[in-house]
């Protein structure tokens, strides 16, 4: 994909693509850079009829035009990877491009197997190369990435560089109040920056901030503050008129929060180093190249100067996905395809509403909303309401029993004891597990999570409830509700009280677990061929490298694809992958 104006564009342009490819390139030239860089805005192209040769597999590449794609970042030209880039994925879906997997995540069980069937989405992380030759099976980006470069190097058809995204700062979103320039214009000695111990220079009062209709700011008005003495020589000067734009002032606001009536300075020393900097920044994609580039600027040079201890502003940075209409196009009250969240809490209540949120994609991905979805959600949590009542109704007639440990019904047997353990173990999993998503936004793991549970504590209260006694189904069940808490707050609450819980289950501690019952007796190892998964292998979590990869040569689906290969490496990462790499 070439930028419309590539100097190689009209040379390379068929005579039959050539009006439309002038009409798209008269299109762009009309954009702004903040217009072409916006992560909303809908991928445009023309295809210019001619063809690229990939130099690796001899395949053509068909050649097209996209305003995403920036003369001033790197060549102008990209090679588009659509399996693994946003901007790649929805220009190739929106033009039915071809979109070939190369890196396969590893799954949950470790697979890195190519996915099956379409990708529904880009997928930008780590993995194992896939539908790549040669370099099928290699850890991407890193091993797969260097062996990449050397063998296009060894061909002089490659080498390694380093692009910068580095940009320079466009001064546009000016406004009267905007920060002022420190710079007056002087007859006798030109332009003359304000002196340190003269700022800052602060705004005067007006009363008619409207633009003056001749292109000057209406501070040009301001005739007692806009003529004032040179610094230099003393004699009449006049001040810049014109503004920093509105980034000048976002890309340090944040030194400012801690100390908002501060007067002795910019902020607060001891506030800023006591505060900051910033634990979590959440944010759209569309401030990565801008607002987050300057705000790092302001930082660095604050630290260089000595009046801050951090150079980095913000310690982590996630890009929330957006919310879509159901037919996947953004909400827009003018299209008429907006879901209020009034109607939802309405129907469903404000913790279903809110657990959808969370549950319904990956924090980073938009997604089209789904009123069957939140339906789901309702479900579950009628469920889980239902469960604790009863609990509370049994619970209340076990209480009658001589020893008040068990239910009526006598002692629990062997494959009680078997349900109860297995439940316990799962109990502490999900702890484990929803905690470490939590720290990590993986918050629509965390609801799968909570939902499998609840099924395994429903099979166990329908199929083996004596398995527990009922104080450790009350116990269990205070768990879930502290693990439901940040989702669903309200039932949470409820439910809390009713268990006997004092105070808020928001003011209580957050669940822990012990590795002990969490721990699994055995896992499945999934089993490559060449980077694609062919097998899966249940081996005990102690067993040893050459004892899981004679299993796994053993696997009939594996071994078809091993007979009569050369094995040039085994890879093994202990308790989830082998990875036979063969030729």
């Amino acid at each position: 994909v070439l930028a419309p104006e590539h100097p190689v564009v009209d040379a390379l342009t068929t005579p039959e693509r050539r009006a439309a490819v002038t009409r798209y390139q008269d299109q762009a030239r009309r954009q702004s850079e903040i217009e072409r860089l916006s992560t909303e805005k809908e991928k445009t192209g023309v295809f210019i009829g001619a063809y690229a040769v990939n130099p690796v597999n001899d395949e053509r590449i068909p050649i097209w035009i996209s305003d995403y794609v920036l003369m001033g970042y790197g060549t102008g030209a990209i090679m588009a990877v659509p399996g693994h880039d946003e901007r790649d994925f929805a220009f190739a879906t929106k033009f039915e491009l071809p979109i070939v997997e190369v890196i396969a995540p590893p799954a949950a069980d470790g697979s890195g197997g190519a996915s099956q069937g379409t990708l529904a989405e880009a997928y930008a992380g780590d993995g194992f190369m896939v539908n790549s030759g040669r370099f099928d099976g290699l850890a991407a980006p890193g091993e797969a990435f260097d062996a990449i470069v050397d063998w296009l190097g060894e061909r002089g058809l490659a080498r390694r560089t380093v692009n910068y995204k580095l940009r320079d700062w466009l001064i546009s979103r000016q406004r009267y109040w905007g920060a002022p320039i420190p710079i007056v214009y002087c007859d006798g000695c030109g332009t003359v920056p304000v002196p340190a111990e003269q700022l800052p220079v602060l705004l005067p009062d007006i009363e008619d901030y409207q633009p003056t209709g001749d292109g000057r700011s209406p501070l040009a008005r301001a005739e007692e503050w806009l003529h004032t003495t040179c610094p230099r020589c003393g004699g009449p000067a006049r001040r810049e008129t014109d503004t920093m734009d509105t980034f000048a002032c976002s890309s340090w606001y944040h030194f400012r929060y801690p100390s908002p009536d501060y007067d002795e300075g910019p902020f607060d020393p001891q506030a800023v180093a006591y505060w900051l900097p910033v634990d979590l920044y959440v944010g759209g994609a569309e401030h990565a190249v801008m607002h987050l580039l300057y705000a790092r600027f302001f930082c660095k040079v604050a630290c260089d100067a000595g009046y801050i201890g951090f150079s980095e502003p913000y310690a982590a940075l996630r890009n929330q996905g957006m919310i879509l209409a159901e037919d996947g196009q953004k909400m827009s009250k003018s299209k008429g395809n907006v879901v209020t969240p009034d109607s939802v809490v309405e129907r469903y209540g404000a913790d279903s509403l809110r657990l959808y949120e969370l549950f319904i994609a990956p924090f980073e991905q938009s997604v089209a909303w789904s009123d069957r979805g939140v339906q789901g959600c309702h479900r579950f949590l009628s469920r889980y309401w239902g469960l604790v009542h009863d609990f509370l109704e049994w619970e209340a007639g076990a209480a009658a029993a001589a020893d008040g440990d068990s239910a009526a019904g006598g002692e629990p047997g062997p494959a009680f004891e078997a349900s109860g353990r297995d439940a316990t173990r799962m109990l502490h999993k999900t702890i484990r597990k929803v905690s470490g998503d939590m720290e990590t936004f993986r918050f629509n793991t965390a609801v799968a999570a909570l939902m499998e549970l609840q099924n395994e504590l429903l099979d166990l209260w329908t199929q083996a409830r004596d398995a527990w006694a009922p104080g450790q189904w009350r116990e269990a069940l205070q768990t879930v509700t502290a693990l439901l808490a940040p989702g669903a707050p309200h039932i949470a609450d409820e439910v809390w009280e009713q268990l006997g819980c004092a105070g808020s289950v928001l003011d209580a501690g957050w669940p822990t677990w012990d590795e002990a019952p969490a721990a699994d007796e055995a896992v499945t190892v999934v089993v490559q061929v060449n980077g694609k998964l062919r097998d899966k292998l249940q081996v005990p979590v102690d067993a040893d490298k050459d004892a899981v990869l004679t299993a796994a040569r053993e696997l009939p689906n594996a071994a078809r694809f091993l007979d009569g290969k050369q094995v040039v490496k085994e890879i093994y990462v202990p308790g989830k992958l082998v990875n036979f790499v063969v030729r």
